[in-house]
């Protein structure tokens, strides 16, 4: 299973501790009602990994994402808790904007991890039956404080 993005690597596939820079693209900007959607699904899964709660982070996973784990919530959250600190136990979560990209809304965030440190993060979403899905996190290269 690949990301949308096939020159950058889905969460899972990252090797722990991973930076990839996006590469430049065309973007657009995101309509303002899948904008607001598309933020409340992060904000739901962040407040299921603040709670330890892989299964209700794992919903909010596209049905690629969980066909990479077979299914399994549990080991979909032992895999971020191991190589995404700042995802599995996020601190402040600020939206930093979203675009298009080939014709994908793409979500910017900026986590404070559980030791302080910021990190940004690019979430590609995906449209399913039933709403928008995170459909791969991709860590954007160097540190949001630095």
């Amino acid at each position: 299973m690949r990301s949308m993005r096939p020159d950058i690597p889905c969460l899972s596939m990252l090797p722990l501790g991973a930076l990839a820079a996006l590469a430049p693209v065309h973007a657009q900007e995101v309509e303002p009602a899948a904008e607001a959607a598309i933020q409340a699904v992060i904000a739901d899964q962040m407040q299921a990994f603040r709670e330890g709660d892989a299964a209700a982070a794992f919903a909010f996973a596209s049905p690629m994402i969980q066909g990479m784990f077979g299914g399994d919530a549990s080991r979909f959250g032992r895999m971020v808790a191991s190589g995404y600190p700042p995802i599995w136990q996020p601190g402040a979560v600020t939206f930093l904007g979203q675009r298009q990209v080939e014709g994908q809304p793409v979500q910017r965030l900026m986590v404070a991890g559980p030791d302080g440190a910021l990190h940004l993060f690019d979430y590609e979403m995906v449209e399913v039956e039933g709403g928008w899905r995170i459909n791969g996190v991709f860590p954007v290269q160097g540190e949001a404080g630095a």
